[in-house]
């Protein structure tokens, strides 16, 4: 097969999470193939409906089909909703053609999984969190290949890419562009600098604990750039919004490879693509992990954490009183941030789209 006969599907959806990786592995397979149809697969309601059709791919759509978290009613509509969202796949794949199918998890994947299966049109799985989802452990029991982003992921076969991310970010040089970037996002260019987030949602707790941490950043003579998420931002107690010459918040940041530019340090979730993207790029971080779930944060964090490129904090411990003790320890002795940053940076993966794009030549049989 010649890369102009190769049709690609790749399915995926509901979340950042799941889109933004499905998307970098589109961007790398038309890199190296321009010729090839490109396709992707979600639901009508999941962030894909705004995030595919903005990177200029074609978006079909599948019945979303949630699995009931305890007994109830749905339970008895579960097969024939299944059986629907299967038979949507079925088309999809004929009509596309494909080649291959991509899945990276979520609602979307289990049905395209079954309906690939049916077709013998072969599978290639990426997962990106260290603890697979439902739909990729069903797929990977029959896929000709599966990916993973972390080294601890359990899956059938697996071997270790990395998190497929888009190069601006992946391929960053953080100290040529820190001075552009800080000024970019309305900072001090010569000033160390902290970057907040809680991701593009917000995360209470985070945001919390940047308001009640004024006295600290100013202690430490750090500037603070806090990405709050839409709707979040802080306000004193007269209702006006917190800016001061320590302190700078916004809702969003378009183009996340300036904000870790910008940074000497870090604080955030520590969601699958953010512990990925920072070991790319070698920020030292402070990562805390959701509160509640199924404990996969924590697991996502563990080998940047034990190579020493970030410190884990609980969320009930990431606190102001957390931050007086530890932030000035940091700010004020420049090698630990600077060993922090080499630790991160040996976890790093920047190639992993082009590996998975490789992967998927490779199953499709692309010469």
């Amino acid at each position: 097969m010649s890369g102009a006969e190769l049709s690609v599907v790749l399915a995926g959806g509901g979340t950042a999470g799941h889109v933004s990786p499905m998307l970098a592995i589109a961007d790398a397979v038309a890199r190296r193939w321009p010729d090839a149809k490109i396709l992707t697969v979600g639901t009508a309601s999941g962030m894909e409906t705004t995030l595919v059709p903005a990177a200029g791919y074609e978006l079909a759509t599948i019945p979303r089909v949630p699995l009931p978290r305890r007994p109830s009613a749905d339970v008895l509509k579960l097969p024939g909703r299944l059986r629907t969202a299967i038979a949507a796949s079925e088309r999809i794949l004929r009509d596309a053609g494909a080649s291959v199918l991509v899945g990276v998890g979520g609602y979307v994947s289990a049905p395209m999984y079954i309906a690939a299966r049916r077709l013998k049109v072969p599978v290639v799985i990426h997962e990106a969190n260290a603890k697979p989802g439902l739909a990729n452990r069903l797929g990977a029991r029959w896929a000709a290949a599966v990916a993973v982003a972390f080294d601890n992921t359990r899956l059938p076969g697996a071997q270790w890419v990395g998190m497929p991310m888009n190069p601006a970010i992946a391929y960053l040089e953080r100290s040529r562009h820190r001075s552009a970037a800080r000024t970019a996002l309305g900072l001090d260019p010569d000033k160390p600098t902290l970057v907040i987030t809680g991701g593009s949602s917000g995360a209470a707790s985070i945001n919390r604990t940047a308001a009640g941490s004024q006295d600290v950043f100013a202690s430490v003579d750090v500037q603070v750039l806090h990405i709050t998420g839409r709707g979040k931002q802080n306000f004193d107690a007269d209702g006006a919004l917190v800016q001061n010459q320590h302190y700078r918040q916004v809702e969003y940041v378009d183009g996340m490879q300036n904000a870790y530019a910008a940074a000497d340090l870090l604080v955030a979730r520590a969601g699958a693509a953010t512990v990925c993207e920072v070991s790319a790029v070698g920020l030292p971080s402070i990562l805390v992990p959701l509160p509640h779930g199924n404990g996969e944060q924590a697991l996502n964090a563990a080998g940047v954490v034990a190579a020493g490129g970030a410190e884990l904090v609980p969320d009930a411990e990431f606190t102001p009183e957390w931050a007086s003790t530890r932030l000035p320890r940091l700010f004020w002795d420049e090698s630990t941030l600077a060993r922090m940053s080499e630790a991160a940076e040996s976890m790093g993966i920047k190639d992993a789209a082009e590996q998975m794009a490789r992967l998927v030549a490779q199953v499709a049989g692309v010469r």
